[in-house]
């Protein structure tokens, strides 16, 4: 098996081209040479059942592996039990969406520690998602936690795989540009680096964990205080680079998903890394 690539929703060219409807997204993914897509439910979920069940067959049919991002305002290390507690609900309502797209994982957010201490706050997050493991059917669908780019934010990577020791049902969702953001850009030069993250969720996770990552990656404006915002692959002066990050991928023999979050073109940049992917493995056969 090797990597999938695809965009995080609807790139500025998918209505450029004509298309009207996510029901169109797998046509318009497949179309573009990737294979993989994240419906995008940030600020909610607003499709019916009905039209996630048939943007699932429409994928299956196209061969587009699908992943699904939670709402924003899941928080699982909320100071208000309430919301904690509405959060596994939320979670809940995503894993249903993610079975009717025929998605193997949801990404949810990992937190927040802008008002309390990261140790109360990973406390908080554990609490709530033992409860949610506790109370929810995943049907076999990873929660998948997410590498966050604030520095006020849980989502370090080693946050994360401490989180996904809880139980085989969380996953690592990793996320490049967050991680390079949230260090300055300090992280990711080499494809070693980018190895160096494979190697440990291997050591403190599983091989499958490191084999099946679920993967972000886009260019990250930065701030001391760690993302401000996403940016294309033309911009030049922040990272991380996708090159390095293509070639770690070929050289380590996983079949990640990566999903691209450049800010309107990331059907574009996702298929630039799948080619500079298969450009490296090539290489590598000769």
């Amino acid at each position: 098996m090797s990597a999938k690539f695809g965009p995080g929703g609807n790139s500025d060219s998918f209505r450029a081209l004509g298309y009207r409807s996510t029901l169109d997204a797998p046509e318009f993914v497949k179309r573009m040479g990737i294979d993989a897509y994240e419906y995008e439910a940030g600020n909610g979920l607003a499709a019916s059942g009905e039209m996630l069940l048939e943007i699932g067959k429409r994928a299956k049919a196209a061969g587009v592996a699908m992943s699904y991002h939670t709402p924003y305002f899941i928080s699982l290390s909320g100071v208000v039990e309430e919301t904690r507690l509405k959060s596994i609900e939320y979670i809940r309502q995503s894993i249903e969406a993610a079975r009717l797209l025929g998605a193997n994982i949801i990404v949810v957010h990992s937190g927040s520690c802008a008002k309390i201490s990261r140790d109360e706050a990973m406390r908080l997050a554990e609490d709530t998602l033992a409860r949610t493991l506790s109370e929810v059917d995943t049907h076999g669908i990873k929660i998948g936690l997410e590498a966050m780019g604030k520095k006020n934010q849980l989502g370090t990577l080693d946050e994360v795989i401490e989180l996904c020791r809880l139980s085989e049902e969380l996953a690592p969702v990793i996320d490049f540009g967050h991680l390079n953001a949230r260090d300055c850009g300090n992280v990711f030069a080499s494809a070693d680096d980018y190895l160096l993250v494979f190697d440990k969720i291997e050591r403190l996770l599983s091989p499958e964990a490191a084999n099946s990552l679920h993967c972000h990656f886009s260019k990250i404006e930065w701030t001391e205080k760690g993302e401000r915002r996403h940016l294309t692959f033309d911009d030049t002066t922040f990272g991380p680079a996708y090159e390095p990050f293509a070639l770690a991928l070929a050289k380590c023999g996983y079949s990640p998903t990566v999903i691209c979050e450049s800010a309107g073109t990331q059907a574009e940049d996702a298929r630039l890394m799948k080619e500079k992917y298969w450009e490296y493995l090539n290489d590598q056969a000769k």
